[in-house]
Order: C-alpha cells, then structure tokens, then sequence
C-alpha cells in the first residue's frame, strides 16, 4: 500500500507542535491523531470530537488525502458573544 504524507497540529497552552507523518493509505484522521500523540505537548487531553482538517471539522473516521494538516481543536475558554461585548465597552 502506498504511503501517505500528513501532518498532525495543535497550539495551546500546553506548548505547539506540527508533527509530520508517513502513514498507509486509508489512515483516519483519528488514528493519525493517535500516532502523534508522543511527539505532542505532555499534558494534552485529545478528543475526537474536536478534529479537523485546514480549518474545516471532520469526523474522527474521515480517510485522509496526500498532504492532509490534521489539527486538534481545542474547547473555547470565553463565549465569542463576551469576547465581543468586552471589545465594544473598551
């Protein structure tokens, strides 16, 4: 099977990483995530409901392309609706 080039990235508190793979044909975004994850910040509690591919979420199961940027979301730390109210009272 032919082998595919992809990269799995995050950016967070925990430090940032882009972690460039070599995987088989017909890998999931999930388990590219998976294989990543000892080469990923200490400390990053990953779940496959926040995964994406160049800035569009997909599903833990999407099949991955040559040249995929796999990205882990993380949770929202302050409601876009406050962050705007606080940007107007200023």
């Amino acid at each position: 099977m032919a082998e595919l080039s992809v990269e799995v990235a995050y950016a967070g508190p925990e430090g940032q990483a882009v972690v460039a793979l070599a995987v088989r044909q017909g890998t999931t975004a999930w388990q590219a995530v998976e294989l990543a994850m000892p080469r990923l910040p200490a400390g990053l509690q990953a779940t496959p409901l926040r995964v994406g591919i160049f800035g569009k979420k997909v599903e833990p199961g999407h099949v991955l392309g040559q040249g995929d940027r796999v990205e882990l979301y993380r949770p929202l730390t302050l409601d876009p609706m406050e962050a705007r109210r606080r940007r107007a009272g200023k």
